[in-house]
Parts: structure tokens; sequence; C-alpha cells
């Protein structure tokens, strides 16, 4: 554990300052695909909804007593 906790303070003490430019654009292409991603998560959640909640109901649905 010591050994990584050194590598990592070796590595973060070679760190320089960077002089980049990060223009407008690039934050709305960050936002962008955040919220692509989710939507494509909200998509896939909805294509296969109800296979979903047949697995849920399976795991914690309620017996019928005969």
């Amino acid at each position: 554990m010591k050994f990584f906790l050194i590598i990592i303070i070796y590595f973060f003490s070679l760190i320089t300052s960077s002089y980049a430019y990060l223009d407008p654009g690039s934050a709305s292409i960050i936002l962008q695909s955040i919220l692509g991603a989710i939507a494509a998560v909200g998509a896939t959640i909805g294509l296969y909804w109800k296979k979903i909640k047949n697995v849920f109901f399976k795991i914690f649905g309620k017996k019928k007593n005969n």
C-alpha cells in the first residue's frame, strides 16, 4: 500500500502547469454527451420495461395462497 502511495505522490509532484484553452464550445459538447447518455439509458429502460418489471415481480412478488 505504501508503494502505491509513493508512486501516486511521485506522479503528482511531476505535474506542471498547462497553458491550455477551453472555449465555450467544449462545455456544450460535454453537456450534450452527458444528456445523450442519460437519454440512451432512459430509452433502453423504456424498451425493456416489461422484462425488467417481470424480473422484479418474480423476485419480490406476492405468492398466491390456494
